[in-house]
């Protein structure tokens, strides 16, 4: 059995989510699907000009899985342009970010998507070693994003 896909971290989500050639019919063409941690990876090497190690640290995956997306990437986007493709910018397996988290019946700690954060505080989500459903950020998070983002800081504010 596989282990799962880590997630991979982005900074940006694009405002606009496909290209089209000009003067085409757009029902009629065909497309690629540009998955957004292929996006990221595009921006981090070729449009800030990162090298791969540092673009690897940023997305927390490694070296050779940073150039797999990226090489995947890259050939959608020739296919796209030579071929005449839309591309469309969707999916994937990405966060925002990872925030600690920490199950206060058996004291398991791990990583988790920020995506997931809003299940954990509304008491959806379930420890993934014992099943309980008391799962909660840690008072240990002191990430950048996560900090300022921390669904527990949100709740603060508005008493």
């Amino acid at each position: 059995m596989p282990r799962p896909t880590k997630w991979r971290k982005i900074e940006n989500i694009p405002a606009i989510p496909y290209f089209i050639p000009a003067e085409t019919d757009v029902t009629e063409l065909p497309e690629n699907i540009l998955k957004l941690e292929e996006l990221e990876a595009l921006r981090l090497k070729d449009l800030e000009g990162l090298e791969q190690e540092e673009c690897a640290a940023k997305m927390e995956v490694s070296r050779p899985t940073f150039q797999r997306i990226l090489l995947s990437a890259r050939e959608k986007v020739a296919d796209s342009l030579v071929n005449g493709k839309v591309i469309r910018i969707e999916g994937g397996n990405f966060t925002r970010n990872i925030c600690p988290v920490k199950c206060t019946d058996c004291g398991k700690e791990w990583s988790e998507s920020y995506e997931n954060i809003e299940m954990i505080k509304h008491g959806q989500y379930q420890c993934p070693h014992c099943g309980s459903v008391q799962v909660q950020c840690m008072e240990s998070c002191k990430g950048k994003f996560c900090h300022k983002n921390c669904w527990k800081n949100r709740e603060r504010e508005l008493l």
